[in-house]
């Protein structure tokens, strides 16, 4: 074979899962132990210790189904760990609790009416689970034959015939095959000694495993084989099924006639009242018929200072709903202007919805924490960089921001690649700290070259833009 005549194998990469590394991809969790104390640094969460806690606090009572129809603010300047603390608790709530994320300006971008947009953020977040008996049979396959019957020429095409042989430890039964669960049974690539499942009303098969009678086989299973027993007791069996669906999937589902393929499209439009109160009747019967339960979830607004004065209004109403969710909000505003209107208020907020919130604060950061953060991204972004490049990022970071001294890590690393490098180094962030600049260095420069902009303006009197922090 010549040598140029492919890649060899030393140069094949492996692209069968790409991960992508986004702000807040390395929290798994609050941090906190048993008794809901919040760890230094625990599960990708550092510092905010108190504000954790208080969380944690929150995430029990959702999950002991104690608490819902409340609202929780959190309130902390740009950089402090809200919207961490908020993925942290969706984490520790688990994929069962439903958990919607949005932002406060997104509900004027959308093609319908705000409360429309609210409705179905709310309904979003609240769960329910159906439970429904299905009849099964389950068994571990003794024997698979699989055939077609010789034909005439000049007759039908005949279908593939077979037989199979399911048992317990209890009984043992042959079962006719025809063409259909043939094909099923080809999908899911079934052979003898695996253990199956089969729905009798929809046919559909599913493969639990290989039967420990089989687990010295080595030469016939790979390397990711799970070993089960063998079932007890009879063949066909009564077994309980629990679905966890979202009351917006269902209103999606029974507004319009190809409501199941909106799910997937996004474009679901605008759901009549009439169709959400039926489905709330239906879903309280079945609560009745013991058939189904509710799961109030978590509705996370960020930046909810975006929303106006109408949006706050039916906030209020729809707290006192008695579905309601939980609803987490963020904020870095002080006292500021309620959109909408020409009043100002705490974190732009109306006072009679402050009244309702448990208002969570977050606190600037120490250089003892931003220092342990760093070192988490360096690891979340697999980049090798040495302390003293660590240290130096955390002093920046006391200067300007966290936000802006997470974004040089990965810049600096690609600098300290082109040179080859092992290791992030002192001169690789001074590098990249020269070609990007933070908010302190760009207003500066504006104010510098101010003639030179078009369109510049100036706080009466020459004084800083208020827009800009005092802090830099």
């Amino acid at each position: 074979m010549p040598a140029d005549a492919g890649p060899s194998l030393d140069a094949a990469k492996d692209v069968t899962r790409i991960d992508r590394i986004g702000a807040h991809s390395h929290i798994r969790g609050l941090g906190l132990d048993d008794i809901l104390e919040a760890k230094a640094r625990s599960q990708g969460m550092v510092g905010q210790l108190a504000p954790r806690r208080a969380a944690g606090v929150v995430v029990q009572m959702i999950k002991d189904g104690s608490i819902a129809g409340r609202a929780v603010l959190l309130a902390g300047p740009p950089g402090t760990g809200k919207t961490a603390i908020a993925m942290g608790m969706a984490q520790a709530l688990g994929s069962d609790v439903p958990f919607t994320m949005m932002a406060g300006s997104e509900i004027f971008s959308l093609e319908m009416s705000k409360t429309e947009a609210l409705t179905q953020a709310f309904r979003r977040s609240i769960g329910v689970r159906i439970k429904e008996e299905t009849e099964i049979v389950e068994g571990e396959v003794v024997e698979l034959q699989i055939e077609r019957p010789a034909t005439d020429p000049h007759a039908a095409t005949g279908g593939k015939v077979g037989k199979m042989v399911l048992k317990t430890t209890e009984m043992e039964t042959v079962y006719d095959l025809g063409q259909k669960m043939i094909d099923a049974l080809a999908k899911e690539k079934v052979q003898a000694g695996d253990i199956i499942t089969i729905d009798k009303a929809t046919g559909k098969i599913a493969k639990l495993g290989r039967s420990f009678t089989r687990c010295k086989d080595f030469d016939a299973m790979g390397s990711n084989t799970r070993f089960v027993q063998c079932p007890e007791g009879e063949l066909q069996k009564r077994k309980e099924v629990v679905h966890t669906v979202t009351l917006h999937e269902i209103d999606v589902i029974n507004s319009r006639a190809q409501g199941f393929l909106a799910l997937f499209a996004g474009d679901t439009g605008e759901i009549k009242p009439e169709v959400r109160d039926q489905i709330d009747h239906k879903v309280a019967e079945w609560r009745e018929e013991g058939k189904a339960e509710l799961v109030p979830g978590v509705l996370f607004i960020d930046e909810v200072h975006m929303l106006d004065i109408e949006c706050f209004s039916f906030l209020n109403r729809a707290l006192e709903q008695p579905n309601a969710p939980v609803i987490v909000m963020a904020s870095n505003r002080g006292i500021s202007t309620i959109r909408g209107t020409e009043y100002q208020s705490p974190h732009g907020i109306p006072l009679d919805l402050l009244d309702r919130v448990m208002i969570i604060p977050t606190q600037p950061y120490k250089k003892s924490e931003i220092l342990d953060i760093v070192k988490i991204r360096c690891e979340e972004e697999d980049i090798e960089m040495e302390e003293d490049a660590m240290v130096l990022l955390a002093s920046l970071a006391m200067q300007t921001s966290l936000r802006y001294v997470l974004q040089l890590i990965t810049t600096a690393a690609v600098v300290s690649q082109k040179r080859k490098a092992s290791a992030v180094e002192v001169q690789d962030i001074k590098r990249v700290w020269g070609l990007f600049q933070d908010l302190k260095r760009s207003t500066d420069f504006l104010t510098e070259y101010e003639q030179s902009f078009m369109f510049h303006t100036k706080a009466e009197g020459g004084a800083p833009d208020p827009a800009v922090p005092s802090s830099y």
